[in-house]
């Protein structure tokens, strides 16, 4: 413990007598930290003190003779200590006077400056002797408790739990919470257990989500609970690579942190750091069994899935089932999948995903469909969703969700239903393909006719394959007499070198007016 002012007042071989009373002080004022006594007779000896520092003065600045005291100088002297954050003020008597000036003590009084009496026979020298001894027993003390906790930590992270067990001798050496956020942003452990509430636990949670999708190496802090008035300084730390995040871990300070504890800290983020990082290689490995196992199943081979499924995260989605793919950020690619990882944990399996090039598919049971919502939510991705059928089918399903993916990309980030595209038709689907290409060059030369001779043949041909090739509801529609609707219509089949007597040419035709919509 650091020595402090009333770690002076209370040493009986220095004899020092408190001038001023605790209850004319600041809070804490007798309790704060001293780091060094100082000693000067200047008048202002403001200039060369630091914040926390005891001055000892023999009072030469204020003269021998009593009688011609002045309180207004008294009082400008305490005050310029006061600005400079002193912590006390002795007064060493029998040198100039016999005993401390009443005016001296009424200043320190006002200004809330503890003041104390050194007698003759303590030299300064032992005062300061005192201060800096029991400033180097509290470090060596701090570091030989750093060296202590660090070793009992790395023991820790040789249990079967590693990372478990090395949060909970963190948070136990500190005497504080501890928590770690996954790359999922979930909470993923705690010491204490339930050591934080809400709404200090949800805005903490919160922040590491935030640092996670940024992706980049950081460490920041946050008064968390300050919104209930229960602020609570919170230390966040990334661990892992920047662009490969493996998590945040939480520290409160209560108190801050010296600098021994933030040594056991890193300490701590250095063997996470290391944990994590193996677990993301066997991640990895398990990944590429996954990749495996699902080229597997969508080549019809469900049986193997099925078994080591079950030995390795538990028995796949029962039917019936629905595919989801997702686009695959490259950014997040870990972190898609320890958030899909703990979904599956959460289930105890029944929910099946693999990687399949710069996409990630999903299995899953009908019921459990909000994964796919979840997904596309919390990596701002386009997810595409296949109707709902026996496993058996897992082929046909996969085709189902990237048609739906492919038109996720055209609206961007959120989930599309092949069950909602599918109830378009299938024309209406053509005519978001490849098509529109083909469809342009059909209809070409219609475009460039009505271009050059001011007709409307294009817009005639679309009122009329809509009205069921009927010329008189075409007419009605366009305003204009049912003879001019049949010339323009023989012209348009001449430009064509279409006859559109037939269905398959009218529906051709009609298909190539939507992709070009």
């Amino acid at each position: 413990m650091k020595p402090t002012v009333r770690t002076l007042l209370e040493r009986s071989d220095l004899a020092l007598t408190a001038l001023v009373g605790e209850s004319h002080l600041p809070d804490g004022a007798l309790d704060a930290p001293v780091p060094w006594v100082h000693s000067s007779d200047l008048d202002d000896p403001a200039p060369f003190l630091e914040p926390g520092q005891v001055l000892l003065t023999t009072g030469t600045q204020f003269g021998a003779d009593t009688g011609h005291d002045d309180p207004a100088v008294f009082d400008a002297y305490v005050a310029r200590l006061a600005g400079a954050g002193l912590a006390a003020l002795g007064f060493g008597t029998e040198v100039v006077r016999a005993g401390t000036p009443d005016l001296l003590v009424e200043a320190c009084g006002r200004h809330g400056v503890p003041l104390f009496e050194v007698p003759y026979r303590v030299p300064f020298i032992r005062i300061a002797r005192t201060i800096a001894d029991l400033n180097a027993a509290d470090s060596n003390a701090r570091q030989a408790w750093a060296l202590q906790a660090q070793r009992a930590i790395s023991l820790a992270a040789l249990r079967p739990d590693g990372l478990g067990a090395t949060l909970t001798e963190l948070s136990n050496r500190l005497g504080t919470w501890v928590g770690l956020v996954d790359a999922a942003g979930a909470l993923d452990r705690e010491a204490p257990e339930g050591g934080l509430g809400q709404p200090a636990l949800g805005e903490v949670v919160g922040e590491a989500r935030s640092m996670l999708r940024r992706g980049q190496r950081a460490g920041r802090t946050l008064e968390a609970g300050a919104s209930v008035g229960r602020p609570q300084r919170m230390t966040l730390q990334t661990l892992g690579a920047g662009g490969a995040l493996r998590g945040v871990l939480a520290i409160g300070e209560s108190p801050e942190l010296d600098q021994a504890g933030r040594e056991v800290v890193t300490s701590v983020i250095a063997l996470a750091g290391l944990a994590l990082e193996q677990n993301r290689d066997l991640d990895r490995a398990r990944g590429h069994l996954r990749s495996g196992l699902l080229r597997s199943m969508l080549a019809g081979d469900v049986h193997l899935a099925s078994e080591v499924s079950a030995e390795m995260w538990g028995p796949l989605p029962a039917d019936p089932v629905r595919v989801a793919v997702a686009d695959l950020p490259t950014e997040h690619i870990d972190r898609v999948a320890e958030f899909l990882e703990l979904r599956v944990d959460e289930r105890g399996g029944r929910l099946f995903f693999g990687r399949d090039g710069e996409s990630m598919t999903l299995v899953m049971q009908d019921s459990d469909s909000g994964v796919a919502d979840e997904l596309a939510v919390e990596f701002d991705v386009p997810v595409g969703v296949s109707d709902a059928a026996s496993v058996a089918r897992l082929a046909e399903l996969h085709e189902q969700a990237l048609r739906a993916l492919e038109r996720a990309r055209e609206t961007g980030p959120g989930v599309t239903m092949f069950d909602d595209i599918s109830r378009q038709g299938v024309l209406a689907f053509l005519a978001r393909t490849d098509a529109r290409a083909v469809a342009r060059a059909t209809l070409a030369p219609l475009i460039e006719h009505d271009a050059e001779s001011g007709t409307a043949l294009l817009e005639t041909t679309r009122a009329w394959l809509s009205n069921g090739g009927q010329f008189d509801a075409t007419a009605q529609e366009l305003g204009v007499h049912r003879h001019t609707v049949r010339s323009r219509i023989a012209l348009a089949e001449k430009l064509l070198g279409r006859d559109l007597s037939g269905f398959h040419a009218r529906a051709d035709l009609w298909a190539a007016l939507l992709a070009t919509d």
